[in-house]
Order: structure tokens, then C-alpha cells, then sequence
């Protein structure tokens, strides 16, 4: 039998290490967002000759443009944003005439639309509060669900802060992805984010409901031996989902269009942290809190003999 509740301190000393970094990443570098929550316009433009992102550029510059972001969105295609700034459909019309001639080739405007500063602001307002109540639902459903259990709130509470280590890291990623690679943060990352909270939550209460599980048949009256044994006995359980939808995910992020292209990686990010969560997190951490071990800093350490 894996002992996972005698390798805890191990498994509280990385994660610790993964927050602190993805929250000084986050503090360094923050995240860059896109014009959904600053606002602007966003035009995806079909070129009937093959053209360079380069040239693009430079014609996009040369207009006053300097300030234009360029994705490639398929063959001779290319994804053209432009933030805080409101293109209107006159404006729009000429700088379309202006790169025909320029480019020497004939555009096609597949899609269009502007975001206004102010509906951008509510946007990520509202992303925010959709996260924070999300995780006060899931807080409030894991205390009534396990409301039988001893202190049912402690389950989701500790349900909460492995939930919460699941966000922290994804967003400590793409904030270091943001630095370097210039990836912005959109709707689809917010999407990403509900979707790993969920999928977080249930790899989680299916250990929590093993080990209610275990405790009402009283396997143990040694509450870490009931935890480690339910961590046991769902862990194939947990990898075998997991695996799957890693596979599905896998096969997106290799052959998905690039507009899909981060929130499916946020996605793949979010549930391998959120699978090792629940294996070596959730429930360690109600074996902690049960002992009172919490306010004792040598249990957060691994190089100290913990008590088993």
C-alpha cells in the first residue's frame, strides 16, 4: 500500500513551492489580457494571395497600425487586434482598401467586432466574481454533502484550498507564458479555469466520499490509516479518468485551431495539478487539520520525521 499520509509534508513542500512561484510570477509579470477585457476591435482578415505575417506588420505599421497584435487564423489568414481602440466600420472599410493596395491582394473580413473599454471592464469583473462564486458554491455543497461527517465544513474548506492550488498554478503558468511567449489572457481562459475548478472538485469529492465511506464502516479508528486506504482505493479510479481526458485534450491541443490553442493547454495544465491535488493534497490535508498538525511548522517540512 502507497503511504501518501506519511509522504504528506513532501507533498505540502512542492506544492508550497509551485504557489510561491506562480504567485511571485504572477506579481512579476502579471498577466497580459486581450481586448475582450481592455477593449478594441478584433477583425480576422482572408488574403487571396499568400502573404507573410512580417508583411502584414509592416503594412499595419506603415498605416498607423504600430499597435496591431497578428495570430495566423489558417491558410493566407491572419487574426488582426487592435486594443483601446474603437475601429468603426468606415475606418474599418478603408484600412481594408488601403492593405489591398498595398499587399497587392484581395481581402476577405471573415470576422469583425469591437469590444467598448467600459464592456471590457465589466467582462473581467464578472470573470472574477464567476471564479469566487464557484468556489463559495462548491464550499458550501462539500459541507452540506459530507453534513453527517465530524466539522463537515473542515472537508470543504480543505476541498477549497486544493481547489484554489489547482488556480493559483494554472495562472502562475500563464502568467510566466504571458512574459515570454506574449500569450494574453481571454474569455476562453476564464472558460478553462471554471472547467478545471469542476473537473478539481470532482476527482476530490470522490476520495472525500471513499473515505466517508470507509470511516461509517470504521476500517480503522486511526483517522490517517482511513484516509490513505481511500486514497488507495480510488486511485485507479482517478488516473483512469484523468488519463482519458488527457488523451482527449492531447489530441485538441495537437490538432485544434489556434484560437482554441491556450484554453486548451489551461485545460491540460488544470488537470494534471488537479488529479495530483486530490491524490496527495485534499485529503492530507483533513488528516492535518484533524491532528491539529497545522500550527506546527515541521509538519510542512519533509526533511523533518513526521509522525505517521
Amino acid at each position: 500500500m502507497i503511504d501518501f499520509i506519511g509522504k504528506r509534508s513532501w507533498f505540502f513542500f512542492i506544492s508550497a513551492i509551485m504557489v510561491i512561484v506562480s504567485i511571485a510570477s504572477l506579481a512579476i509579470f502579471g498577466l497580459k489580457v486581450s481586448m475582450d477585457f481592455t477593449g478594441g476591435t478584433r477583425m480576422t482578415l482572408e488574403f487571396s494571395s499568400p502573404v507573410e505575417r512580417s508583411q502584414l506588420e509592416d503594412e499595419l505599421a506603415s498605416l498607423n497600425y504600430t499597435e496591431a497584435s497578428i495570430e495566423p487564423a489558417g491558410k493566407n489568414s491572419f487574426t488582426v487586434e487592435v486594443e483601446r481602440r474603437e475601429i468603426l466600420p468606415q475606418e474599418k472599410d478603408k484600412l481594408v482598401n488601403d492593405l489591398e493596395i498595398g499587399m497587392n491582394s484581395q481581402i476577405n473580413v471573415v470576422d469583425y467586432y469591437t469590444v467598448l473599454p467600459r464592456v471590457g471592464s465589466e467582462t473581467a469583473i464578472n470573470s472574477g466574481i464567476a471564479v469566487a462564486v464557484a468556489s463559495v458554491a462548491m464550499l458550501v455543497y462539500m459541507a452540506w454533502a459530507f453534513r453527517k461527517m465530524p466539522k463537515p465544513i473542515r472537508w470543504g474548506t480543505c476541498a477549497i484550498i486544493a481547489l484554489l492550488h489547482d488556480v493559483f498554478i494554472v495562472v502562475g503558468i500563464f502568467s510566466f507564458l504571458s512574459w515570454s511567449l506574449g500569450v494574453k489572457i481571454n474569455p476562453y481562459f476564464i472558460g478553462a479555469l471554471l472547467t478545471v475548478v469542476g473537473y478539481s472538485i470532482n476527482n476530490t469529492v470522490v476520495v472525500y466520499d471513499r473515505i466517508r465511506e470507509n470511516k461509517t464502516k470504521g476500517i480503522s479508528t486511526d483517522f490517517a490509516v482511513t484516509v490513505n486506504s481511500s486514497i488507495v482505493e480510488t486511485l485507479g479510479r482517478c488516473l483512469n479518468t484523468s488519463l482519458t481526458t488527457v488523451f482527449t485534450i492531447l489530441a485538441l491541443f495537437l490538432f485544434g485551431g489556434a484560437t482554441i490553442h491556450y484554453f486548451v493547454l489551461a485545460l491540460l495544465i488544470g488537470v494534471l495539478v488537479g488529479t495530483y491535488d486530490s491524490m496527495c493534497i485534499a485529503g492530507e490535508l483533513l488528516v492535518t487539520w484533524e491532528r491539529g498538525e497545522w500550527r506546527k511548522i515541521s509538519t510542512w517540512l519533509p526533511f523533518v520525521r513526521q509522525p505517521t
